[in-house]
């Protein structure tokens, strides 16, 4: 099998973080950021092969071609590693490469074996990632194609927007992806990228895979799809290619015997309809039309249509009402002859950004101290108030039966990111920002929460959540005993190419990452209500790496700087 995989320009698809840390990490496609240094990692096993290659040089030329391409891949990477793993295609296929790839080079290298060349593969190999990486990039691929309405074809050619480094996706990784769907009982995605495969196969693409394996999974998914006409043809066609296909062949009579049953139950549902649409007035099958057209869009619907930057409902009118200006916070002493930048993102809920609000070399220096500490980003469980890793969700169309093999069900966990948590004793800069945040919101930042940095990984998103805790969630921060979250203070550290946006589905409002920038928004109303307007989700990451840092201001020590209100709105 080797052999023929070896010549596949099968470049893998994920990153992950520092040799000095790997070792206490996983779930390496939660964080960019975190796995750009694999990439080095990778080009010092190229060194290594290509050492091996030039002691055993005639027994291994087909490892040698597996090793030129690696070197021009990785030194292309390596020169703007964040930017070439922002593109999910070379993420996912880093991931593929690391995972399965140099799994099988091994198994060739060890018939006759090198100890340069295999002790250095095996040392390196406890920092590569594992299963479950490689199935969540695929997963992050997945989502990301349906919050963006990407067709397989768009991500499969690489011609994503913003992106550096164009990536193209063999017939085995497509493959690879709706085997994954499939396995995941996801069999919607399961069509979309076998039928991809076998369009890149029947354009004449070699490839390991053969087109009656591709089109057994097509034919099952989409019968499991209810489209038994469809299925069947797929079925003949892979019956064609090879008629002893037992499978296939039990398949067809089945298929058969299936659709035929459905045309008669159609035919029975029709002559019913036919009689019950002669016995109703006008006017009940007005009524009748009028519910079916009428519905309110679902929250996953408008979170989807804001990430894509359609459906934001401001007025002209209300968008006349923003402005921008220099704010000094009524005469702040840090800031009356330097004012910083303001402007209005949204009016109710009100949501302010400020410009130039934090440098560069801040920016750089909380990314420096975060990255060794990142890890997998929890939640708070709002029956427990236990916190929990995030974890994924693949789509809304996704099945949710039970596989006729495992009896799985799919997982429905929501967050894809890495966090770490700064205080001033990891540096005195932190302690500059945290009064920066005080001196611009008025607000004591003794009793905050200590300042988040997040990464986001491949198609990394955090879906739509509330910051402060409700009324059925009496246990919310009550071990910090500092009161409920009064406020959100949100830096933006780094630019995203698409994608990544921070939007609230309930009024239509999304905030885009510009770095250098921070948002601030009340999640209470001075009465100490919940402003549940503030319900808000961090957009899946098309394309581009990004940083976050957040800030969770309390209740406790707001008493005279935020009075309460007298009304629950207030």
């Amino acid at each position: 099998m080797l052999g023929t995989r070896m010549e596949l320009p099968c470049w893998g698809f994920l990153l992950m973080s520092c040799l000095q840390s790997l070792s206490a990490h996983n779930d390496f496609f939660t964080s960019i950021g975190q796995m750009t240094d694999l990439l080095y990692t990778e080009k010092d096993l190229v060194t290594s092969l290509k050492d091996y290659i030039r002691a055993e040089e005639n027994k291994l030329e087909q490892v040698k071609r597996w090793a030129d391409k690696l070197d021009l891949l990785t030194a292309t990477a390596t020169k703007d590693p964040e930017g070439f793993l922002g593109h999910p295609v070379n993420a996912f296929k880093l991931m593929k490469r690391l995972n399965t790839e140099w799994s099988d080079l091994e198994s060739l290298v060890l018939r006759d074996t090198t100890d340069g060349f295999i002790s250095n593969l095996t040392i390196q190999r406890q920092y590569f990632p594992t299963d479950e990486d490689q199935t969540g990039a695929a997963k992050a691929l997945l989502r990301l194609q349906d919050t963006y309405r990407l067709d397989t074809n768009t991500i499969s050619i690489g011609d994503l927007p913003g992106v550096k480094h164009k990536s193209l996706m063999t017939v085995e990784d497509c493959y690879e992806l709706g085997k994954i769907a499939y396995t995941d009982v996801d069999y919607y995605h399961t069509e979309l990228w076998m039928v991809q495969a076998l369009k890149q196969l029947d354009e004449g693409e070699e490839s390991p895979i053969d087109k009656v394996t591709v089109l057994d999974y097509l034919s099952y998914a989409i019968y499991q799809q209810g489209e038994i006409e469809r299925a069947l043809e797929f079925t003949k066609r892979l019956l064609e290619l090879e008629p002893e296909h037992q499978r296939a062949k039990g398949n067809l009579k089945y298929f058969e015997f299936q659709l035929e049953k459905q045309k008669k139950t159609e035919e029975q549902e029709s002559q019913k309809e036919a009689q019950r649409e002669k016995r109703e007035t006008p006017e009940k099958k007005e009524k009748t039309k009028s519910q079916k057209t009428f519905s309110l869009i679902p929250e996953r619907k408008k979170y989807e249509m804001l990430c894509r930057g359609e459906g934001i409902k401001m007025t002209p009118r209300r968008q006349s009402r923003l402005f921008c200006r220099y704010f000094d916070n009524n005469r702040s002493p840090h800031y009356v002859l330097a004012p910083v930048k303001q402007q209005d993102e949204w009016d109710r809920p009100y949501i302010v950004r400020y410009l130039d609000i934090i440098s560069d070399a801040e920016m750089e220096k909380v990314k420096q101290l975060a990255k060794p500490r990142l890890r997998r980003a929890t939640i708070s469980n709002p029956i427990t108030g236990v916190l929990e890793t995030a974890s994924y969700r693949i789509s809304k169309r996704r099945a949710t039966v039970h596989d006729p093999q495992t009896g799985k069900l799919t997982t429905a966990q929501y967050r894809v990111s890495k966090s770490a948590w700064l205080t001033g004793y990891d540096d005195p800069m932190i302690d500059t920002i945290n009064q920066r945040i005080e001196d611009l919101t008025g607000l004591e930042m003794d009793t905050a929460e200590e300042l988040q940095v997040a990464n986001y990984g491949v198609g990394g998103q955090y879906e739509p959540h509330f910051d402060f805790g409700r009324k059925d969630e009496p246990d919310a921060f009550k071990e910090l005993g500092t009161g409920n979250r009064i406020a959100t203070w949100l830096f933006y550290m780094s630019d995203v190419s698409a994608g990544g946006a921070t939007v609230f589905p309930d009024v239509g409002a999304a905030v885009w990452p510009m770095k250098g920038t921070a948002v601030f928004w009340y999640n209470l109303f001075p009465s100490g209500e919940g402003d549940y307007s503030t319900r808000h989700a961090a957009c899946p990451v098309l394309v581009g790496n990004k940083w976050v840092s957040n800030k969770w201001i309390h209740e406790r020590g707001q008493e005279w700087r935020r009075p309460c209100g007298l009304s629950e709105a207030d």
